[in-house]
């Protein structure tokens, strides 16, 4: 917020020699040197503030520029409250989970997937259960059958060292 206004040049830190001038009631003024727009504006008991700086000449508005600097600040809030943020989840299962134990992980998958949050299913091999990758593949498969009325496969499975992982992601509303 604070950084909005800092980066816009108002009154005497405009070094441009002559400027584009817009009124206080938004009808342009026209190109003039910055000493006299400035001696405008303060005739007007308002700031001159640089709006376009890029432009050539650069573009300078008559305006109150605490005002200015408060509806900035609520443009940003506003864009801020807007946002949402996706959190991923994630659920771990092993090759030899159980039926009572897999309809708990689905329990909680499904809530966190209708919560909009994405959700890594990571199955965890132990020991000799490495060699049967097929069995992890089966766990996973499962689950995406489970939720494929509210989810999609965002990421495929993949094997990363004694681990199998696939990211669902909600389906969109």
């Amino acid at each position: 917020m604070a950084s909005v206004a800092n980066q816009v040049r108002r009154n005497r830190q405009i070094r441009a020699r002559e400027v584009r001038v817009i009124g206080d009631d938004g009808e342009q003024v026209g190109i003039m040197l910055t000493p006299d727009a400035l001696k405008m504006a303060m005739d007007a008991g308002l700031d001159l503030v640089e709006v376009s700086p890029n432009a050539r000449p650069p573009v300078c508005k008559i305006m109150d520029f605490g005002r200015f600097k408060y509806q900035q600040q609520k443009k940003a809030q506003e864009a801020r409250k807007k946002t949402t943020v996706v959190q991923i989840k994630e659920i771990k299962v092993r090759p030899k989970t159980d039926d009572h134990d897999f309809n708990t992980k689905l329990k909680h998958t499904r809530r966190f997937l209708e919560n909009g949050d994405r959700v890594k299913v990571t199955v965890f091999f132990r020991g000799r259960e490495i060699v049967h990758k097929d069995r992890g593949m089966m766990v996973l498969d499962r689950m995406v059958e489970a939720v494929k009325d509210i989810a999609k496969v965002d990421q495929l499975p993949r094997s990363e060292g004694r681990t199998m992982s696939l990211l669902l992601a909600p389906l969109p509303k």
